[in-house]
């Protein structure tokens, strides 16, 4: 399995399942971390655009990158209607290596919503970390969100998770989900089945998505090793203090000077 697989499918559901789940309670973090750190900023893992056009209201000069062309169509339009063409950049590429030159340096580089939690191994993890150090200025900022424990997720057999409309009403969405665990591995996979109906008309889409279970101290110990320093750890979006047990984890580190 690689963690990627799966993003191009998902791409006509994700803001559609994320409006239900996440919404924008995270948005307002990370306009302000924006608006703290100043810009260039770079979003790894920027999918349709969900925090890096409002973070483009903010700053200026912002990147979106991602692997996934689905995802950069969407964003494409999510942009157009946002307006943010001349603040906002978007770029195909791997988080494990970065596409920009070496002249190309950046005051904040944003791993939101568990992105990194995409990559299985460990050896991509320090590849990505150290692409990341690569392209940051001195004393810019690196700040990951994770999502909790997934590993303590019961696992279960699909569940309808969610229900609703598409923009315009027409067409009708549930979502069957199932969640399995390599424990081993740490590893949670969910199976996803989005059915569309529209009148009598029903079409399925199915495909599976694959994150890591990383705890905070595995998390700083990597961003030390590979030349990070840890400025905070929080345990929510305004900056409450973390505990194992928190909403969710967020680790600031920077680049010494």
């Amino acid at each position: 399995m690689e963690g990627w697989q799966g993003w191009d499918d998902y791409a006509p559901f994700y803001d559609w399942e994320n409006a239900r789940t996440v919404g924008c309670r995270d948005i307002r973090f990370w306009q302000g971390l924006a608006e703290r750190c100043g810009g260039p900023v770079l979003e790894l893992g920027c999918g349709t655009g969900r925090v890096s056009v409002p973070v483009a209201r903010s700053v200026d000069d912002v990147v979106g990158l991602d692997r996934s062309d689905a995802m950069l169509r969407q964003a494409r339009r999510r942009v157009r209607r946002g307006r943010v063409d001349g603040s906002l950049r978007l770029v195909r590429g791997d988080v494990r290596s970065l596409p920009f030159l070496a002249a190309s340096r950046f005051q904040l580089v944003m791993a939101p919503y568990g992105v990194l939690q995409s990559l299985l191994r460990d050896r991509d993890m320090r590849a990505t970390m150290t692409s990341v150090l690569g392209v940051l200025r001195r004393g810019g900022t690196f700040a990951i969100d994770l999502v909790p424990d997934l590993q303590s997720w019961r696992e279960y057999d699909r569940r309808v998770s969610l229900r609703g409309r598409r923009r315009g009403g027409a067409t009708r969405i549930s979502l069957i989900e199932s969640v399995r665990q390599d424990r081993a591995k740490r590893l949670t996979i969910f199976d996803q089945e989005f059915v569309e109906r529209r009148g009598r008309a029903r079409t399925t889409h199915r495909f599976s998505l694959v994150f890591r279970t990383l705890s905070v101290r595995q998390m700083t110990g990597r961003l030390r090793r590979a030349g990070f320093t840890i400025e905070a750890v929080s345990g929510d979006y305004r900056g409450g203090a973390w505990h194992p047990e928190a909403d969710t984890w967020i680790v600031l580190a920077r680049k010494p000077r």
